[in-house]
């Protein structure tokens, strides 16, 4: 593995049963990079996130983290690989029955056994690095959507991870929030020192922060580039999902018989 690289995918094949999810793709993340994988919804995109995290294991090919084999670590070097990880789900899942505050000091008081004070100050830094520092008491049915995500998004970085992933990061947000979100994570890649995976389809705000992005189709990686490569690409695929055009390689109608057949069979 290339010592720039924090995070490589090598020929990963991965499939539920017979029904094959991933059809070996290749993919790497340098160190201190922001990288997107974008693609139409069921390509594969989440289960990549998750073969990274160690949630799900390849059918073959290898996944690599710092230099360890993530699909080979036992289950105690498992633990101790998420622990350098954040991760944002979709939607936040903040934990619904504790406040703000708890919610980021889950991780600080699960894995650390660093002093209430102590802890408490580092909650409040974080909740002060997403602009929520005064919404610490507050319980999250008591958040706006974009509250949540970034309270959300500040207990993701808790432990100082040295890989962040994010899995639509952008769903369900409102444009001011939308802005906010994306803005906040580039700061944070940056500030942290960390490396960030953003699973999303929002095209144009992933296109404005990350530094290389991968297009996904049907489990396989039909594309990659710098943004400024996506943008002008001339490829088909990639040309229809930037300008989010109704027809191209991905069809606006699903397979079916001639229109006109169709109708006189269902008339007779």
């Amino acid at each position: 593995m290339p010592a720039d690289n924090l995070v490589e995918v090598d020929n990963v094949t991965f499939a539920y049963d017979r029904r094959t999810i991933l059809d070996g793709i290749s993919l790497d993340v340098a160190r201190g990079n922001m990288v997107a994988i974008m693609g139409g919804s069921g390509c594969g995109k989440t289960t990549t996130l998750r073969l990274i995290a160690g949630a799900l294991r390849p059918s073959s090919g290898d996944v690599r983290v710092a230099g360890e084999v993530v699909n080979r670590l036992s289950n105690e070097a498992l633990f101790a690989m998420r622990r350098r990880m954040g991760m944002l789900f979709q939607f936040g899942a903040l934990f619904t029955d504790i406040s703000t505050f708890d919610n980021v000091a889950f991780q600080l008081r699960e894995h650390t056994r660093l002093p209430e004070p102590l802890i408490r100050d580092l909650v409040m830094m974080k909740l002060h690095a997403v602009g929520l520092r005064g919404a610490a008491g507050l319980m999250p049915a008591e958040l706006s959507g974009g509250m949540a995500r970034r309270v959300a998004l500040a207990r993701s970085i808790a432990l100082d991870p040295m890989l962040m992933l994010y899995d639509e990061p952008f769903a369900g947000l409102d444009p001011i929030s939308f802005g906010v979100i994306g803005k906040l994570i580039r700061q944070l890649n940056n500030a942290l020192g960390a490396t960030s995976i953003i699973v999303t389809h929002d095209v144009a705000e992933a296109l404005q922060i990350v530094d290389y992005a991968y297009f996904m189709s049907e489990g396989r990686i039909v594309a990659k580039g710098t943004p400024d490569e996506i943008r002008d690409s001339r490829d088909p695929f990639v040309h229809q999902f930037v300008h989010g055009e109704a027809d191209g390689p991905v069809p606006f109608q699903y397979p079916a018989p001639d229109y006109r057949k169709h109708l006189y069979a269902e008339a007779v």
